[in-house]
């Protein structure tokens, strides 16, 4: 039997924002885990008492058909459960498509399997440099970067699946099925008692701003009070987390987690797939490590190729930290799938041969697809990194794999130095 069962679950759209929320769960002192697909009985027997239970998906990289069937089934095991609220978590940017990752296709999957006429969906997580006002979202292009109105930053308003054209969520929301969706502006922070009448008549779709991390609470209580009525489903970032904290569904905190973060025992590989002009400005201010070029027409179509990289790979890593990285050249696959696939079969393969001390993924579809090859159940956080990027540790029937300190960070995640601090140098 498990142990004691939470009243708060989340289903992530990715692996990278999945972990945020472990981190933000784990470092305000709650006991969370992170499964990679829908726990066995004897996996959910082995937790204990959990706070909070959370599932890793990779529905941000599906069509809408393909999320219907990973999420339905998901759905109907946590409400068997007796959760009482459960968070989808999308990427802080919105990042979707009525084609691919539809927020939409989500809650049409997972709402019937809870029961609340409302439907609360928080914009804007501040310590990501994420805001939401009146309905718009705005994001920092890297950490402390300058803000961006969403449909006009660097990377997202480009982004080469999901590009974001529209800022006002609730249009870009409405896109992907949702209908009408009503607005709670940042204004409405200031009379608690009005939000929380206003929530205790309202049904459907309802838009939060969240313009300071002041806003997470007040927000948070009044979608508590509401889901005290019946289970209940919300969507946003990591700060649907933030904002609970403290309500019956989370309760008070427990004590922090703030851990210094500890050397890695051995070799760190590093497997970059991210396209992110964040993410290449880092890989250009790495150092200590070895790296290897990853070509992706060579390894989709070219036999021998992978054979090759693995070889390499498992050779340097012998002599201290490795670093794979996807080029982008003239006439490489737009198959962006495909690509994060190849490249998880070849990281299967480094390690299943290879002593590593910390295994980093970066890339939000790459670090999904890529971990699922991978023989591990569950991630734990082990400590704080920087935002949006802890440092977990998998949990896995494979000794190899068990205990083995791993990272995964989205594209905009991480400071310059990145690289240089997930190393411990």
């Amino acid at each position: 039997m498990a142990g004691t069962l939470p009243r708060y679950a989340w289903y992530g759209d990715d692996f990278t924002g999945s972990t945020d929320t472990l981190s933000v769960l784990a470092e305000g002192g709650r006991k969370a885990l992170l499964f990679l697909r829908i726990p066995t009985s004897e996996q959910l027997a082995r937790t204990g008492d959990l706070d909070a239970l959370g599932i890793a998906g990779a529905t941000r990289a599906m069509a809408p058909e393909a999320m219907a069937a990973e999420l339905d089934p998901a759905g109907g095991f946590l409400a068997g459960l007796g959760i009482g609220l459960l968070h989808y978590k999308c990427c802080s940017t919105f990042d979707s498509a009525p084609h691919l990752g539809s927020i939409g296709a989500a809650v049409r999957a997972l709402q019937p399997h809870f029961t609340n006429t409302l439907l609360p969906i928080i914009g804007g997580q501040p310590n990501l440099g994420r805001y939401c006002l009146f309905g718009n979202l705005f994001a920092a292009a890297g950490t402390g970067g300058t803000v961006h109105r969403i449909d006009r930053h660097p990377t997202m308003s480009v982004h080469p699946a999901t590009p974001m054209g529209e800022a006002d969520l609730r249009l870009h929301l409405a896109a992907q099925g949702l209908g009408a969706v009503g607005l709670v502006d940042y204004r409405s922070y200031g009379d608690p008692d009005g939000l929380a009448a206003r929530l205790a008549e309202s049904t459907g779709s309802l838009l939060f701003d969240i313009a300071r991390i002041e806003d997470l609470a007040v927000a948070g209580r009044a979608i508590a009070a509401r889901a005290a009525l019946a289970p209940m489903l919300v969507v946003g970032p990591s700060s649907v987390a933030q904002a609970l904290a403290g309500t019956p569904l989370l309760g008070r905190s427990g004590e922090a987690r703030a851990a210094a973060t500890p050397k890695p025992a051995g070799p760190v590989l590093a497997l970059v797939g991210s396209l992110s002009p964040v993410t290449r400005a880092q890989v250009e201010a790495a150092s200590g490590y070895a790296r290897i070029a990853v070509d992706p027409a060579r390894l989709l179509g070219e036999r021998g190729y992978a054979a090759a990289l693995r070889n390499e790979a498992r050779r340097l890593l012998g002599e201290g930290d490795v670093m794979l990285v996807t080029d982008r050249p003239a006439g490489a696959p737009g198959d962006t799938a495909s690509v994060a696939k190849a490249t998880g079969e070849l990281l299967r393969a480094i390690v299943a041969e290879a002593a590593i001390g910390r295994l980093v993924v970066a890339g939000g579809d790459t670090s999904t697809l890529a971990v699922r090859m991978l023989d591990i159940w569950g991630l734990s956080h082990r400590a704080a990194l920087v935002p949006g990027a802890p440092l977990c540790l998998a949990h896995s029937d494979d000794p190899r794999l068990d205990g083995i300190e791993m990272v995964l960070k989205g594209g905009q995640m991480g400071p310059p130095d990145f690289f240089t601090l997930v190393a411990g140098r």
